[in-house]
Order: C-alpha cells, then sequence, then structure tokens
C-alpha cells in the first residue's frame, strides 16, 4: 500500500468534507428525523456527529499549535453522546450552519499546518496530527454513507479503502489471519494468526465490511481452506471511544 502524505490528507479531507456539505444541501426538514444506516441513529444524529468530531479534531490542533494537548471530546464520551442527543434534533438549516461552520473550522486548522506540524502529538489515540487528519477523513466518508441519501461505500476510493484495511487490521480476531483479496487487486494479510480466511470481492465491498457497513455491491466471499464459509466475526472498532457510530 502507498504510504498516505500529510498533501493527501489534505487534498482527500477537503473532497470529504464538501462531499457532506452537499449531502447536507439537499436534506429536507423531514429527512433529518428519518431513520439513517446506523442503528438507532436518526440523520439528525450523523449529522450532529460530523458537526462534533470535525470540532473535535480542529480543537486537538489548535492546542497542539499551543504545545498543548486536550481530550478529543469536551467532556469525554459522554460529553459526546450529550451533545449529539441535544443537537440531533435541531432543524435542517441549523443543522447545515452548524456543520459549515465546524468543517471551516477543521479545515482551516489543517490547511495552516507547517510541514513540521503534522508530527506534533495530540490526545487522540495517543498519535499526532496526521493520525487525527486519518480519523476526521474516515469520519466524513463513512459517515457520508451512513446518512443513507444514495452515497453508499462503493463510491470510496481505492487508496481510502487500502487505508481502511490497515487502520481496521486491529479488528482481526486474536488466532486468525484475513487474506483480503479485492477483485482485480493484489492481495492484503492482516492479522497474525495460523487459521487464515479468504475475503474476496470488490475492494469497496471489503472495506465496508471491515469498518461495519453493509458492503453494496453484493460481492463478498469468505472462504477456508477452498470451502465457503460464514464471514468471521470481527472485533471492535480500534478507537478510544465505543465503536460503530
Amino acid at each position: 500500500m502507498t504510504a498516505i502524505t500529510p498533501d493527501t490528507v489534505l487534498t482527500e479531507l477537503h473532497e470529504a468534507a464538501d462531499a457532506v456539505a452537499s449531502l447536507a444541501a439537499k436534506l429536507t426538514e423531514e429527512d433529518v428525523p428519518a431513520p439513517s444506516l446506523l442503528a438507532g441513529w436518526t440523520r439528525g444524529h450523523v449529522l450532529a456527529h460530523i458537526t462534533g468530531i470535525s470540532n473535535a479534531m480542529a480543537r486537538q490542533l489548535e492546542f497542539a499549535a499551543r504545545g498543548e494537548t486536550v481530550e478529543l471530546y469536551d467532556g469525554g464520551y459522554e460529553g459526546r453522546t450529550n451533545a449529539i442527543e441535544a443537537a440531533a434534533g435541531h432543524g435542517i438549516d441549523e443543522h447545515r450552519r452548524d456543520l459549515a461552520a465546524a468543517l471551516e473550522r477543521a479545515l482551516r486548522a489543517f490547511d495552516s499546518l507547517e510541514p513540521g506540524g503534522w508530527q506534533v502529538p495530540i490526545s487522540y489515540r495517543g498519535g499526532v496530527v496526521l493520525d487525527g487528519g486519518l480519523a476526521l477523513w474516515r469520519e466524513l466518508v463513512i459517515h457520508a454513507s451512513d446518512l443513507g441519501t444514495g452515497r453508499r461505500p462503493e463510491t470510496w476510493s481505492r487508496q481510502f479503502c487500502e487505508h481502511l484495511f490497515d487502520f481496521l487490521s486491529a479488528r482481526v480476531p486474536e488466532g486468525q489471519k484475513f487474506v483480503l483479496q479485492p477483485l482485480g487487486l493484489p492481495p492484503v494479510a492482516i492479522g497474525a494468526g495460523g487459521r487464515s480466511t479468504v475475503i474476496s470481492g470488490m475492494v469497496t465491498d471489503i472495506a465496508a465490511w471491515l469498518a461495519g457497513r453493509e458492503p453494496s455491491l453484493g460481492s463478498l466471499r469468505a472462504s477456508a481452506a477452498a470451502d465457503g464459509v460464514e464471514l468471521p466475526e470481527l472485533l471492535p472498532w480500534p478507537s478510544g471511544v465505543p465503536a460503530s457510530k
């Protein structure tokens, strides 16, 4: 897999932010309380979460620029959850205003980075600013699909899917190894166990499955010792906060 550079992250963040803003611009007042593709969440919840993570990551960079670190969400995971619930029921105009302001804040923080700024420590996962940029990229792309407005995982780029293969390798259970075989592309092995399962299909279907989302092209197959098997169970999302959302 090709290493993802800061310049690539910047380009992808702007494209992903534009896509999210475009989807939000098409939503109606009636769309906000409608179910999203995340169980138990409306589209309003997803919009509130995208706004929240954009502000949270911007805050990481703002503190890092002063040589300081701060927890990802004000009030921790409980603060995150409370903020999403409080904002989920807002009207579409308020969602759009809040989302636009949060995306602008985050992009401004990343755009203003000097080359060395990408390696400055942040509290998110005990990493550096580059890790925060990759995280926001994942959040924007995946949650754009979660809105359930037609932008499904088949729109995810090969580079994004291959990034997910790497990041989500932590979901492989102990003792297992997954040999990911995207159609027409080289195989990728993740996990270090002795029990191998081959997961084949379109690159976007494999990435969607690893991300806990519904593969949208119906191409996914699993096999072990050349026999078809059920798709294996995955460990939780590798994050400092609960997964799935």
